[in-house]
């Protein structure tokens, strides 16, 4: 079976359990961010492996160049979750990383308008609002947007299958 590589664009934090379940289901996840945060070791049960990267949003050809080593081979899928201001130079740059096709799933909290999505990748947006419950409202919990980052991810993965 050919392993499945993903990128996890600021995965050591909000998107970690997204990250933990594509390599406990045997991905191959390379996670840039700012801070290094290893996913934990009792949770490898496969042939997943998560490789940190060292992640500075303001040289995203730099960060495209060092996940492209760690990647190997195109990747299979794109999860992202970055500052609006450093969403679009480093879509561009780590763009070529992408295997044809490979689906795009964007973590965003509301706005009025959106980036533009990479045209030859089908783009996926989890948008994070608060959350209203008896004339109070919250925000989502960690568990709340890591189930959301994956129903979100499935239905981009079944999607890109079948097209």
């Amino acid at each position: 079976m050919a392993i499945r590589r993903a990128l996890v664009l600021g995965g050591s934090g909000m998107l970690n359990g997204c990250a933990l379940r594509l390599v406990v289901n045997g991905w191959r996840v390379v996670l840039p961010s700012r801070h290094y945060a290893p996913l934990p070791a009792d949770h490898h049960t496969g042939t997943g492996r998560a490789i940190w990267v060292e992640a500075d949003w303001s040289k995203p050809h730099t960060l495209a160049t060092k996940a492209a080593h760690s990647l190997g081979a195109p990747a299979d899928l794109l999860i992202t979750w970055l500052p609006d201001d450093a969403l679009p130079p480093t879509l561009r740059a780590i763009e070529p990383l992408l295997a044809p096709g490979a689906p795009v799933v964007e973590t965003h909290a509301a706005r009025d308008r959106w980036p533009s999505p990479l045209p030859n990748h089908p783009t996926h947006h989890v948008v994070l609002t608060p959350i209203g419950y008896a004339g109070r409202t919250r925000r989502p919990t960690q568990t709340e947007i890591t189930e959301a980052l994956l129903r979100t991810t499935r239905r981009a993965l079944v999607t890109a299958a079948h097209s």
